[in-house]
């Protein structure tokens, strides 16, 4: 399949809320190979017979419906309708030790998979925003919170399932509508519960996302759908300016009443805006007085008090004298502290100054691992299309040296990581 939709924006449509399995299922609808998230759950040991992927209609909706089979002939799309309170502290309503997944467990049980390293990182990103607010619901510490068996590989399957995709993708941003929760009552394992539930809430209160009832009175918004969004969404509110790439639809369980049981996954291009009124400053001086060997410390100075960019270039002057010519660019709000940093630290007596317009690509920061560390890498696009990478310069130099192998060995690993990473 084609891989244009890798490196993308990413929207979360939740008209009718969001559950872990809802999110899987859009996730690959949109086009992420169901076997990403296969070999995902086989490398934290959950076995290969985990997941059951099919087509479904929901209200005139063609969808993606991801099944988890919790436990032996047991299988769940809980979607939505039920309250996800899988968490308890150990003892509180049984004694079987068996019965229970402590989240110390489920972290140790990640950390110690064969996961790739960003798939684990962001499954405990996601898992650790469950846990907190468990612990908060139930007035617990997180290393006493414990989940149910079927709650805890239920969940541990639909974390790791949507970090895999969402790694796979990629995606330059990710933003997403207001969540509708639902609204009522519902009854779990500790009587009944308002919706939404206390711990879904306590998720998306804290990534400071906006919620609204959605007008039913049932639960839509479960909490692991709330913690994997939490983890990720980087802009709530309206779907920005985008091409559309591919629209995946994952169902949810329950028929709703007035509209599909789906959540929306739409992967675009983001469109190029024009920056009006995007301007900098630009500084320029000529020095025939100085010594070269101050240029690095003044070049420095200037950086820190605010400038965007400096460099030194070599000029003749008047009657043959060689010299330099000193470039600064900065924000209109950094111009006098750039200026006064200038002044103290050259031996310029005069400057000159000019408004000039820019165009800035979009630029984002993503790891990759290398075979001597992990590296940040700068990838810049245009009209959502990857057209530089940059590896972060002292990393690299860092590495080298630890490793003492040549700098640029270690520079073209990163840049051949994340060519692969973004494909």
């Amino acid at each position: 399949m084609s891989t244009s939709i890798r490196g993308q924006h990413l929207h979360f449509d939740c008209a009718s809320g969001i559950a872990g399995d809802m999110c899987m299922g859009a996730l690959i609808d949109a086009g992420v190979p169901s076997a990403v998230i296969q070999a995902a759950i086989v490398a934290v040991g959950l076995g290969d017979d985990r997941l059951r992927v099919e087509p479904i209609v929901k209200s005139g909706i063609a969808s993606t419906n991801v099944w988890v089979r919790c436990e032996e002939g047991q299988t769940k799309s809980h979607g939505h309708g039920g309250a996800r309170d899988h968490a308890h502290t150990h003892g509180e309503e049984d004694h079987d030790d068996h019965a229970h997944h402590h989240y110390s467990e489920i972290r140790a049980r990640i950390e110690n998979s064969a996961l790739e390293p960003a798939v684990a990182k962001l499954s405990l990103a996601m898992f650790e925003r469950l846990a907190v607010a468990e612990a908060k619901m139930h007035g617990l510490t997180l290393e006493s919170v414990a989940f149910h068996e079927v709650g805890a590989i239920d969940s541990i399957v639909d974390i790791i399932g949507c970090a895999a995709a969402i790694h796979w993708l990629a995606p330059s941003s990710v933003s997403c509508s207001a969540v509708a929760m639902g609204k009522g009552t519902v009854r779990c394992a500790h009587g009944i519960l308002p919706v939404p539930s206390p711990a879904a809430v306590e998720i998306l209160r804290i990534a400071k996302a906006p919620i609204s009832d959605g007008g039913l009175s049932i639960e839509l918004c479960t909490p692991t759908g709330a913690a994997v969004l939490a983890s990720v969404v980087e802009q709530w509110g309206a779907m920005p300016e985008m091409v559309p790439l591919a629209i995946g639809y994952g169902a949810g369980d329950l028929d709703l009443p007035d509209r599909p049981n789906v959540v929306r996954a739409m992967l675009g291009a983001p469109t190029a805006k024009p920056q009006a009124g995007d301007s900098v400053v630009e500084i320029r001086a000529n020095v025939d007085d100085m010594s070269p060997e101050l240029c690095d410390h003044a070049m420095e100075q200037m950086l820190r008090a605010g400038a965007l960019d400096v460099w030194w270039t070599p000029i003749t002057m008047k009657k043959g004298r060689p010299a330099l010519g000193l470039g600064v660019l900065c924000e209109h709000a950094s111009k006098d502290a750039v200026t006064a940093a200038l002044f103290r630290e050259t031996t310029s007596i005069g400057l000159r100054f000019d408004t000039v317009e820019r165009s800035v690509l979009e630029r984002t920061m993503t790891e990759v691992e290398t075979r001597f560390g992990t590296v940040s890498v700068k990838v810049a696009r245009h009209l959502g299309r990857i057209v530089n990478v940059a590896p972060e310069f002292e990393q690299c130099r860092s590495l080298a040296r630890a490793s003492d192998v040549a700098l640029k060995d270690v520079y073209a690993s990163a840049v051949s990581a994340a060519e692969i990473a973004l494909r």
